[in-house]
């Protein structure tokens, strides 16, 4: 996508081994030229990213993911030493980063350790809200563009859709929140089943917060960051020339619990890497 867009002049490339990084580039070259795209793309280490205005951090360790719950916390092992040696390579970044690594959120708590840079951000939850909203839509047999509604805390089975301040059409509504969750927790697994791997949407919020992060778009993305306290939760972000102001919608005392409860979640599985990041908190 960034081959076609004009804010997007020059684009570096690290990988796990210098075969797969030039692999990347030489495909990614062939859609520029295919294009007309003026892009540059370019080979490099991690470490010689922070020249970059934005980095997007997406690896997968190599692992086997069995689980049938809690899947997107499968990698939390097998991931956190590869953030956290990403982390360590662009300690004292200025520009900001993108998270998209599974368990997104505590692993944009994880890079936010170890490297100390201050915008950081995780995708997971845009995704969520995209997806509650196509799912609500079908459901209710309305325009997708007049549901207002989005997904807030984890990115996974403890994600609170906050049912209560969802509207359709500029009014409140009933949401069928166990058809939604169903549907949420299915949308994954039928492209994992028939993809391998999800692709677009991850895509699609990584740009969604691209555009938002660099101040090229104003307008609310559900991203997670980590706040004052140590929590990571996917959290309504309004952006204004970049600049984000948190607009958490009023909760009910139940989605305020299940919310308590992803924070308390994501805190237990990052104590357990929290070895990886040097002095950090892992409370």
């Amino acid at each position: 996508m960034l081959t076609v867009l004009p804010w997007c002049g020059r684009l570096l490339v690290a990988s796990g081994s210098r075969a797969s990084a030039r692999a990347l580039v030489t495909d990614v070259e062939d859609m520029a030229q295919v294009l007309g795209s003026p892009l540059r793309v370019e080979a490099v280490k991690p470490s010689a990213m922070t020249m970059c205005d934005a980095v997007v951090i997406c690896p997968r360790a190599q692992f086997t993911n069995t689980s049938t719950t809690e899947i997107r916390m499968a990698g939390l092992v097998a991931n956190a030493p590869v953030i956290a040696a990403l982390g360590r390579h662009l300690a004292g970044y200025e520009g900001t980063v993108i998270v998209v690594t599974n368990p997104v959120d505590v692993m944009t708590r994880l890079f936010a350790e170890t490297s100390r840079v201050r915008r950081v951000y995780g995708v997971g939850s845009a995704t969520d809200s995209a997806r509650y909203r196509l799912t609500l839509a079908r459901l209710l047999a309305v325009p997708v563009e007049r549901v207002a509604g989005c997904v807030v805390g984890e990115h996974g089975d403890a994600a609170v859709v906050c049912a209560s301040t969802t509207q359709v059409s500029s009014r409140p509504t009933v949401v069928p929140l166990a058809a939604v969750h169903e549907e949420l927790s299915a949308r994954p697994r039928r492209i994992n089943a028939g993809l391998g791997r999800t692709r677009c949407g991850p895509a699609g919020a990584v740009l969604a917060a691209l555009t938002h992060t660099l101040g090229l778009v104003d307008g609310t993305l559900e991203l997670s960051v980590v706040n004052p306290e140590g929590s990571c939760l996917g959290t309504p972000l309004q952006f204004t020339a970049g600049v984000p102001t948190v607009t958490m919608p009023d909760l009910s005392g139940h989605e305020q619990a299940l919310l308590a409860a992803a924070d308390q979640k994501i805190r237990t599985a990052y104590r357990l890497i929290a070895h990886h990041a040097e002095g950090a908190d892992a409370s």
